[in-house]
């Protein structure tokens, strides 16, 4: 049925366990799996970077976006599935765009997502990429939530 699946990264708890669907689906449904971590660039300009050279803030990103990307087909090859990569720079404009984009270009049949499941102020103030994702993209989308400790599932 699914041929062609997304899974962005970012080496968070949600992330990982959509990374962990996304390989038991490539598996079963003998599909290819390509990864994809976001580099957003707002952090390089953000007012917690002052003093610091955005050149090597940029290198340093990369190269930890490169090692999480590695660790991900890592994980993949060790359950049999054979994975692709892509490390994209996104600078102006919400990471969910950027894998929406990614998705149509690559081009995806499915999208396997995590998410952090905020509420209320916290999901105001941080944003939230999986309803980004959702609301614009026409490729059908599987989030996991991810619980924290002590919260129900």
């Amino acid at each position: 049925m699914y041929k062609r699946i997304l899974v962005p990264i970012d080496g968070s708890p949600a992330s990982n366990r959509g990374l962990e669907e996304a390989i038991k689906l490539a598996k079963d449904q003998n599909a290819a799996l390509r990864l994809l971590h976001v580099l957003n660039e707002w952090l390089i300009v953000s007012p917690d970077s002052a003093g610091a050279n955005p050149g090597d803030l940029q290198e340093a990103l990369r190269a930890a976006g490169d090692a999480l990307l590695n660790e991900a087909d890592a994980r993949a090859k060790a359950a049999g599935v054979t994975a692709t990569s892509a490390l994209v720079e996104q600078m102006g404009a919400p990471v969910g765009a950027a894998i929406v984009r990614h998705a149509q270009e690559w081009p995806a049949d499915l999208i396997v997502c995590g998410t952090h499941g905020r509420r209320g102020v916290r999901r105001l103030v941080l944003g939230s990429d999986a309803e980004y994702i959702l609301r614009h993209t026409l490729i059908p989308v599987l989030l996991l939530r991810y619980a924290a400790e002590g919260e129900k599932d």
